[in-house]
């Protein structure tokens, strides 16, 4: 896609049959535009793939062609914005690639449970998140990128590298292979730097079950859960919160 703007933010929303990815994007271009209004923000939908509709998660390496910014900030639909985030355009734009890494809970506090996190653990991977990626035009991100598509398309093949493999590969789990076939010091900053996401799933704040918005409370302007205002990207995970 042609360049139109320098930065901007690309967030993917594949519908399905189950969930309404578009109405999620929506919500969080929404949440961007609330505290940076003249921020440029796409959703990417099925139609406007430049290679077609591959299925599911394998569409995600059409992401860095399919971008119109020179530096992109590709955000996941179940997200919102709970606070400014356009410092990290400074942090960023010294980079070719930035995968966000680590977790945060409701308090602010680094996740500790490895719960979700076997397969990195047992082999060996960068704990990315894809949730947050950043790239700019360069020969990096499009090795990145194409490694990206590399295995989605071979999953086979790369499966048998892993312990605990899944059958359909997780992002994650794709950018944490490519991030090692890089350069895991390519692709993401020094511990402790850059953004982590609020992760709202169950044993990341503890909960008693898997569905937080029938166990916490929550306000919006300030977003708040249980009384503690949130910052930066939180990560709502049950897709439907966003018709709340």
């Amino acid at each position: 896609m042609p360049v139109i703007h320098e930065r901007g933010y690309l967030i993917p929303a594949f519908d399905t049959a189950e969930v309404n990815y578009t109405a999620c994007a929506e919500r969080l271009e929404k949440s961007i535009k609330h505290f940076h209004p003249n921020a440029h923000v796409t959703v990417l939908t099925r139609e406007m793939l430049p290679f077609g509709d591959v299925g599911g998660y394998a569409n995600d390496w059409q992401v860095f062609w399919a971008s119109p910014y020179r530096q992109t900030i590709k955000l996941e639909a179940d997200m919102i914005v709970a606070s400014p985030v356009d410092h990290w355009w400074t942090l960023f734009e010294h980079r070719d690639v930035v995968i966000s890494q680590g977790a945060r809970d409701i308090y602010g506090q680094p996740a500790t449970t490895r719960f979700y996190r076997k397969i990195f653990d047992e082999n060996t991977l960068p704990d990315v998140y894809n949730a947050v990626t950043y790239w700019r035009l360069s020969p990096t991100a499009n090795k990145f990128f194409d490694s990206v598509r590399a295995i989605f398309e071979n999953w086979e093949q790369y499966q048998r590298l892993l312990k605990f493999a899944e059958d359909v590969p997780s992002t994650d789990v794709v950018y944490a292979m490519a991030a090692q076939i890089v350069g895991v010091e390519e692709v993401t900053l020094p511990c402790g730097l850059g953004p982590n996401i609020v992760h709202m799933k169950q044993h990341v704040t503890p909960m008693q079950g898997a569905d937080w918005t029938k166990e916490l409370t929550w306000e919006t302007d300030p977003f708040r859960i249980n009384t503690v205002v949130q910052h930066g990207f939180v990560h709502y995970h049950r897709k439907e919160w966003a018709h709340e």
